[in-house]
């Protein structure tokens, strides 16, 4: 574990298993010796709430299918288009050219001056790159001078993680509100069910013979008002709760803010920074990577990340996820969820290996998958950003039922994400007649 950040571990003596050929290049990967699991962001992953795998917006969440053996079926020759590198020269290409972006994001963010806007996107820039030159010096850490990139490693998932802190406060506040303004039914997107007005007006309007007719008696009256309202009480905690909530979120985005700009101004970031100018330019790489075609070096090592995706991916109970409403990620339990983000930072390294060895290429069915992982753990924040604010000590019985179901609300989409995911990963199976 780094400063500041947590990751994924593996050991390097773990078998990997799964067959060859996961990821579609046609080799049957060895294990390579060393090769260990990265710290590739910090606490919050390196996105913010609502951006998806490489900072875009989520999207429509689609079943992006591959073929039935788990292959993108137009999958090129890679070892065609790296038949003619060396292990060095992709290597470096890959690392020269996201050093050079992280630089010119950190440019761009010091420039920035008073522009939030203009220093946030700089700062999702710069946390584009140090997670993909992390994830390189992860993979291929064989391939690499590995003490130098276990350090530059480590220090690129602390940055991430800091720098991430604020917009995911940001993210997560605007999340909640939008939730409660939909569930009270003063979003856009549901208006009031229709009879309200009617029995508010029979309400307000008695008809002579209700005047007339005999008064109840008190226990009948008692009966009546002690009838749930579910309605009227979400409306009335909803206001008091969403306050709450913008209270808390507001301080612990002041607090990453100022974690931020102390951390961009310490010795520590400095030297981050020095390193990669250095690796900007010259890549500390193995000699071995200089002498091995890349053809031989890099697939099986990426082939590798892709198992450990696929191993990881096994161990999740995605025959209960397939199923709309199971309500197995209801239970507020971050046990159950810490499986699904292990999942979602092995898909970042294996989509980030295939950047490497396949710049032009692309695989919709990793990056789908990515997406809704993203949503998975955006939700699952922000569920527990809900819970936390319930247990505030003396809050209002109607703060705390709006609370809790904007808890569940926000679980249920931790529910929609994990079957999401599961459409996206499975095989195609035929459909059923009916």
């Amino acid at each position: 574990m780094t400063p500041g950040g947590a990751g994924v571990a593996q050991r390097h003596d773990q078998s990997t298993g799964g067959p060859a050929g996961l990821l579609g290049f046609g080799y049957e990967p060895g294990r390579a010796p060393g090769a260990r699991a990265a710290v590739v962001d910090g606490p919050y992953g390196g996105n913010d709430g609502m951006y998806g795998p490489d900072d875009t917006g989520y999207g429509p969440v689609t079943a992006a299918r591959a073929g039935d053996d788990g292959t993108d079926p137009g999958t090129p020759d890679l070892g065609a288009q790296l038949a003619s590198h060396t292990a060095e020269e992709v290597l470096a290409d890959y690392l020269h050219q996201q050093s050079a972006d992280f630089l010119r994001s950190l440019r761009s963010h010091r420039e920035s001056g008073s522009d939030a806007e203009g220093a946030g996107e700089a700062a999702r820039q710069l946390r584009r790159a140090a997670r993909r030159i992390s994830a390189t010096l992860h993979t291929f850490r064989p391939l690499t001078e590995e003490d130098w990139a276990d350090q530059l490693r480590s220090e690129l998932g602390w940055l991430s993680g800091t720098l991430a802190r604020e917009q995911a406060c940001a993210a997560r506040r605007e999340r909640l509100m939008t939730a409660l303004q939909r569930l009270t039914g003063r979003g856009p997107d549901r208006s009031d069910r229709p009879g309200r007005g009617e029995r508010g007006k029979r309400s307000d309007r008695p008809t002579p013979s209700s005047t007339a007719a005999t008064a109840p008696s008190p226990s009948s009256s008692a009966a009546s008002s002690s009838d749930p309202d579910p309605d009227g009480a979400l409306s009335a905690g909803a206001a008091r709760a969403g306050a709450l909530l913008d209270r808390q979120l507001t301080l612990a985005r002041t607090r990453a803010h100022s974690a931020a700009l102390q951390a961009l101004g310490s010795a520590r970031f400095h030297a981050v920074a020095d390193s990669v100018a250095v690796l900007a330019s010259e890549a500390p790489l193995a000699r071995t990577a200089a002498e091995l075609p890349a053809d031989e070096a890099l697939p099986p090592l990426a082939e590798q990340a892709h198992r450990r995706l696929a191993e990881a991916v096994a161990a999740l109970p995605l025959s209960r996820a397939g199923y709309p409403y199971n309500a197995a990620a209801l239970a507020a339990d971050q046990r159950q969820d810490a499986p699904w983000h292990q999942v979602r930072m092995l898909v970042r390294l294996s989509r980030y290996a295939r950047e490497v060895i396949a710049p032009d290429t692309s695989d919709l069915r990793l990056a789908e998958a990515g997406r809704a992982l993203e949503w998975h753990r955006d939700a699952a924040e922000a569920a527990a950003a809900a819970a936390a604010a319930a247990r505030t000590p003396r809050i209002a019985p109607a703060t705390a039922y709006a609370l809790g179901v904007l808890h569940a609300d926000q679980r249920h989409e931790v529910e929609a994400a994990r079957f999401a995911f599961g459409r996206v990963w499975l095989p195609r199976t035929p459909d059923r007649k009916s």
